[in-house]
């Protein structure tokens, strides 16, 4: 009997073959705190979830879409600089602002988006590439609103409240101040809502029609899927996850300025995204892992280190183009041409 190859057949998921991996990680990862008390070590990991996060935007826009973006770190800043500007003019607290943030980056991905949907390629690439330089310099020159170079400072940390019984029930208020333990979980469960909700979106028929579209938009559009609309989804959504983890910036920073959102920062994510695995939410967790924590390892070697991150990079590309968790779809497309 002859077995048919296809999709489901011949390639296996990450998600199956380290089925029982994961639970692990997910519980290392939530008691790290609680065993090692380093307040570096802390600090690294919880830059390393904002990186996270924005590689899981970025890959709904790049790995599902396959619309290529150079101006990413532009929605970062919109995020920070939305919650920031509203707790330093209308004292809205992190928890109301968040939301907002969230929704003002989005609607900027929907603008993005409308310029951008005759072009593809390289022309998208410019395109966005244009945009983030463009936001950049709005920040770094609108001083009456952004601060200008000074950026915003005096920014407040969020403050939970919490019950206590002593004897009476009395409300407690908590301050994540400067410290990073709060912080950490506070990304840690961010990481897992975005992550979930990403792997849900991808099973859902709106992932399919933006896979159809990264592959064929002729084809898709002949379908019936609606190209447009869908292309537009894909830059408002992948852009409101960077509202989330420009939020959190802001305000564990306490000051914002318009160098934290500068192209490098968008070539990082996307270097994520392809290592990790394009369309791929565990890989792109890992490659947003790796790229967050190895610069710290490789302080010692602070001349090298750029040319070891590049070698590091043309070796996967030549050896593993899938990179390290490839998605099922992706690592049989580049097994069979």
């Amino acid at each position: 009997m002859i077995k048919k190859q296809g999709l489901g057949s011949g390639v296996q998921g990450p998600g199956r073959k380290y089925l029982f991996f994961w639970p692990l990680a997910f519980g290392l990862f939530l008691i790290l705190p609680l065993i090692d008390h380093s307040a570096y070590h802390q600090d690294v990991l919880v830059t390393a979830g904002i990186y996270i996060l924005l590689a899981l935007g970025l890959n709904m826009i790049v790995g599902y879409a396959g619309l290529l973006n150079l101006g990413y770190a532009a929605f970062f800043g919109i995020g920070a600089y939305t919650c920031a500007g509203l707790n330093l003019a209308w004292h809205i607290p992190f928890w109301l602002a968040l939301p907002v943030a969230v929704v003002v980056t989005g609607f900027f991905g929907f603008l993005v988006g409308l310029p951008v949907l005759r072009v593809k390629g390289d022309y998208l690439a410019i395109v966005t590439l244009g945009f983030g330089e463009i936001v950049r310099i709005v920040f770094n020159n609108l001083d009456p609103i952004t601060g200008g170079p000074n950026g915003l400072l005096g920014i407040e940390h969020p403050v939970i409240f919490y019950p206590v019984f002593n004897p009476s029930l009395i409300w407690k208020r908590f301050d994540f101040g400067v410290s990073s333990f709060p912080y950490y979980y506070l990304v840690f469960f961010c990481v897992i809502l975005v992550a979930y909700f990403s792997l849900r979106l991808d099973r859902s028929r709106i992932g399919r029609a933006w896979i159809a579209v990264r592959e064929d938009e002729v084809a898709a559009g002949c379908m019936g899927i609606p190209v447009p609309q869908v292309k537009l989804l894909a830059f408002g959504v992948g852009s409101s996850i960077a509202g989330i983890a420009g939020s959190i910036f802001a305000a564990k920073q306490g000051t914002i300025t318009p160098d934290s959102f500068d192209f490098i920062l968008s070539v990082m994510i996307l270097a994520m995204v392809v290592l990790g695995g394009m369309g791929s939410v565990p890989g792109v967790i890992l490659g947003g892992l790796v790229l967050s924590i190895l610069p710290e390892l490789l302080r010692e070697f602070s001349i090298y280190r750029m040319l070891i991150f590049g070698l590091v990079m043309i070796l996967m590309m030549i050896f593993r183009p899938q990179g390290f968790l490839g998605n099922v779809r992706r690592k049989y497309e580049l097994t069979t041409r």
